[in-house]
């Protein structure tokens, strides 16, 4: 499995859909997901917000960038930033409190705003994951815009996704749950179509990957985490010295070789500890560590709190 394959399938995404809302212009909300999403169950450790456009179009501003998405288009906010809406820029934010009709039983939350202008009508859902350090998302700029339609099965996801995006509405079973897994894959598809774009020069986890000896470092991390790897046995795989290869893993990375390594056996880690069985001490040892309480020090540093204390808390 190559690097980028490896991380994206220990992220573990789970998708959720919480809002159908239609504007009229002009309008203008503020948006960022937050515990009020999550009544029956704790809030993931990280979100990635995103909004559909079924129809119409509106602008998404992250700080002092205004990104236009149009109909058929998913825009993504990776880091769940406060972010407003609007049918243009520069727009003041209107309360949404009492124009916000909470879920029922087999329909949605909605809602309903504007000015009786061009009309415009969206899905807002999000991506949560458990871990909180993830090299990947950490990487990714603000915002990411995705035409549904581009790309290969992109008529076909995009169908789906109108499809689902029309039942869920309707409070249709299921419908939410399709539009969850719909999103994971739209992301993915931007995260490589990012990748793809990155310039020359660009500097990252995802820049990483595209050097020779970096991306081969990587892989042999990902592939051999157990190993006891060495900034200088790292070197001489991928045919550096010492010096200059760990100069230019920092530089891509922002991180020394073995930091990096140290917090992809801990993400690791938490990976398993949610989803096996296995004793912790066996865990420790599979992902490098040599007694279980380094490990444990470790995993209370990085996620402040204790290996078990975080078993129980996925499991619930």
């Amino acid at each position: 499995m190559d690097a980028l394959s490896d991380v994206f399938a220990a992220v573990r995404l789970s998708g959720g859909v919480f809002l159908d809302a239609e504007f009229s212009a002009p309008w203008c909300v503020e948006s960022q997901v937050g515990p009020e999403e999550f009544p029956q169950g704790e809030m993931p450790a990280h979100l990635i917000a995103y909004h559909y456009v079924v129809a119409g179009r509106m602008f998404v501003q992250v700080g002092g960038e205004a990104v236009e998405v149009a109909a058929g288009e998913i825009v993504m906010l990776p880091r769940n930033d406060g972010h407003l809406l609007a049918s243009a820029p520069g727009l003041r934010p209107t309360p949404i409190d009492d124009h916000l009709q909470a879920p029922a039983a087999a329909a949605p939350a909605s809602l309903r705003l504007g000015g009786g202008g061009e009309h415009t009508r969206i899905v807002c859902g999000f991506l949560g994951c458990e871990a909180p350090h993830n090299p990947l998302v950490a990487t990714l700029p603000p915002v990411l815009k995705l035409e549904v339609r581009d790309g290969t099965g992109g008529a076909w996801i995009e169908s789906s996704f109108r499809h689902a995006a029309a039942e869920f509405a309707e409070g249709g079973v299921g419908s939410a749950a399709v539009l969850g897994k719909l999103a994971e894959l739209l992301f993915v598809e931007a995260v490589r179509r990012y990748l793809a774009s990155l310039p020359a020069g660009h500097t990252g986890w995802l820049a990483g990957l595209q050097d020779r000896a970096v991306g081969r470092a990587l892989a042999l991390l990902h592939s051999r985490v157990a190993h006891p790897w060495t900034t200088e046995e790292l070197a001489r795989e991928v045919g550096l010295s010492r010096s200059a290869f760990a100069e230019r893993f920092t530089t891509l990375l922002g991180t020394p070789p073995m930091h990096y390594l140290a917090n992809w056996r801990l993400q690791l880690a938490a990976l398993r500890l949610r989803e096996s069985p296995a004793a912790t001490a066996q865990i420790a040892f599979d992902v490098g560590y040599e007694s279980e309480a380094a490990f444990c020090r470790a995993f209370k540093r990085a996620f402040g709190t204790t290996p078990a204390a975080w078993r129980r808390q996925a499991g619930r």
